[in-house]
């Protein structure tokens, strides 16, 4: 559903998230959002409950007509590898391809400890591509685009 990020529990997860990447990427590599950057017009925001409870986010942040950045995927560390992160990029690629953009790209980390999430971009048909938007080259930090269905 899409989320207005008002609620504590999307603060907390969201927190988490962010703690999560300064954890894992030097400061200057750390491209994650927090709720405050994540509230900006140009950003639809869509969080995932499984029976009262939060178990997954991403968002999709128009760059122009024709292309969007997905950021804030994350999936609660109990449900990791049981679906959700599937789940939620189905119906973010569905919609963006609902608000008319004709790609999506991402960026995520080059480490192990991204490599998850880059099988799951991966098995989506995303592509590793170049640095887009305002990204320079980073070695903690690789990018993959998909073309939308028209």
């Amino acid at each position: 559903m899409v989320d207005d990020l008002t609620g504590e529990e999307i603060a907390k997860f969201l927190e988490e998230h962010v703690q999560e990447m300064l954890s894992t990427t030097p400061l200057e590599s750390k491209h994650a959002l927090d709720l405050d950057g994540l509230r900006r017009p140009e950003i639809t925001f869509w969080s995932v409950w499984d029976e009262g409870t939060l178990v997954g986010c991403g968002a999709v942040k128009r760059l122009d007509t024709e292309h969007a950045e997905l950021k804030s995927m994350r999936t609660a560390t109990a449900r990791k590898r049981g679906g959700v992160g599937s789940f939620l990029l189905t119906h973010i690629i569905a919609e963006a391809t609902r608000m008319g953009f004709a790609r999506i790209s991402l960026e995520t980390g080059s480490g192990e400890f991204f490599l998850p999430a880059r099988r799951l971009y991966e098995k989506f048909g995303f592509a590793y591509c170049e640095p887009f938007a305002d990204y320079r080259p980073d070695p903690n930090s690789v990018f993959m685009t998909l073309a939308l269905p028209r």
